[in-house]
């Protein structure tokens, strides 16, 4: 159960000496609010030659920290930041199974596996810099020199006006700023209904409407219902009207675990689903490509263990013909992550991309500045060493709170 390790010739020699976990949170989040783009852990590893990586996980942060730092106890829950001490940070691969093995009692999946996701991260943003070259370029050889970004649209208000008005205006001003494609987030009832609202079917057929007109024909949309529907028979008596908007792709209809209703949903729906984003290690997601019969594979580069374990889902996903648009719904450390991960990868159709213009989260906005530019709607591919991604630390002294 190993990950894929950086394709580096002669690598320098570096001991793991420590690894810091910062639980950050804005002081002005709204717990009511579905965005984890408030809080974050940041994630910072150290070596005897005086190089640095950092890494970034999307879940609660507390439960993320106690995860890496928890001491451990028997031979099958042991303590990961223990684990890591004394490696060479190179050897992820092996440094991926070593933690997946040791923690395996503690969980397999979920949080646990999350945390690895920060940790690895980290690590090869720590050894590109110690060889000065990006990661992409420790993955293997970059399969295109630009790769497109979809603006992530967040709706405002607790009115069925203020929420279609408000993703339109957003809608139009990622389209400002020439971006090339976009998703709306349309939930106005289900577990995640924006602000508690409790709208019709009907209603949300008509935001999708107002979003696809107000953008025109051109612009690629996607929608996310985030977990709206239970099954798949209600799903397709309002998404069978979908097909004249030229949807891309739905996203999370139902519950990802629920992946033989996913399935007859693929069968009918008259646009691609696409799911991943809450699932861990390549084994959810045989499940979901192989059960589920999704179209688009959402892996979550932290949530799903690291970069080398979404490299996996993605190779996966090609061997099965579908398409990747990885899940990201956090800081430039986890953007920038998830680019160079596209960069290798060529049956990424998009990445998620949360344009400090258009968010309204603090923390999104003031932590870290990433090395990704838009230039003509698409992302020039990146050169800087490692993850290329800046952290304002005055932001983490400020933001950190455990």
């Amino acid at each position: 159960m190993r990950t894929i390790s950086p394709i580096v010739d002669n690598p320098p020699k570096l001991t793991i000496t420590g690894i810091e976990c910062h639980v950050l949170l804005a002081p002005d989040f709204d717990p009511g609010m579905t965005s984890s783009a408030q809080d974050s852990l940041i994630v910072v590893i150290h070596t005897d030659g005086g190089v640095s990586g950092i890494g970034e996980s999307d879940a609660n942060p507390w439960m993320l920290k106690t995860c890496i730092e928890a001491p451990g106890t028997h031979t099958m829950g042991l303590s990961i930041k223990d684990m890591l001490i004394g490696e060479d940070p190179f050897k992820i691969g092996d440094i991926w199974r070593k933690l997946y093995l040791g923690t395996a009692m503690n969980g397999r999946r979920g949080a646990i596996i999350h945390a690895m996701g920060a940790v690895e991260m980290a690590l090869w943003d720590l050894c590109g810099k110690a060889v000065g070259k990006p990661v992409h370029a420790l993955l293997g050889d970059a399969t295109r020199d630009r790769i497109t970004p979809y603006a992530s649209l967040q709706p405002a208000g607790h009115g069925f006006e203020d929420y279609r008005d408000a993703l339109v205006q957003s809608a139009l001003n990622a389209k400002a700023l020439g971006f090339k494609a976009i998703k709306s987030e349309v939930t106005m009832n289900g577990p995640y209904a924006h602000g508690g609202m409790r709208e019709s079917y009907d209603r949300h057929t008509e935001v999708v409407a107002a979003v696809r007109k107000a953008v025109g024909p051109d612009m690629t949309l996607m929608i996310d219902v985030q977990y709206l529907w239970e099954d798949a028979a209600t799903c397709l008596s309002v998404v069978k009207d979908w097909k004249e908007f030229d949807i891309y792709f739905l996203e999370t209809p139902i519950w990802s675990d629920n992946v033989r209703e996913m399935a007859k949903l693929a069968e009918s729906a008259p646009m691609k689903i696409a799911c991943g984003e809450w699932l861990a290690t390549r084994h959810e997601f045989t499940e979901l490509m192989d059960i589920g019969k999704i179209g688009v594979a959402q892996p979550d580069v932290g949530r799903v263990g690291g970069i080398g374990e979404a490299k996996i889902v993605c190779d996966m996903a090609k061997e099965r013909g579908l398409t990747i648009v990885p899940h990201c719904w956090k800081t430039g450390v986890s953007i920038s992550a998830t680019a160079h991960l596209a960069f290798v990868t060529d049956h990424c159709a998009f990445i998620e991309y949360l344009p400090p213009q258009l968010c309204v989260e603090r923390l999104r906005r003031e932590l870290a500045q990433e090395e990704l530019t838009l230039e003509n709607g698409t992302i020039p591919l990146p050169v800087k060493p490692g993850l290329g991604v800046e952290v304002d630390w005055d932001v983490v002294k400020r933001y950190t709170v455990a």
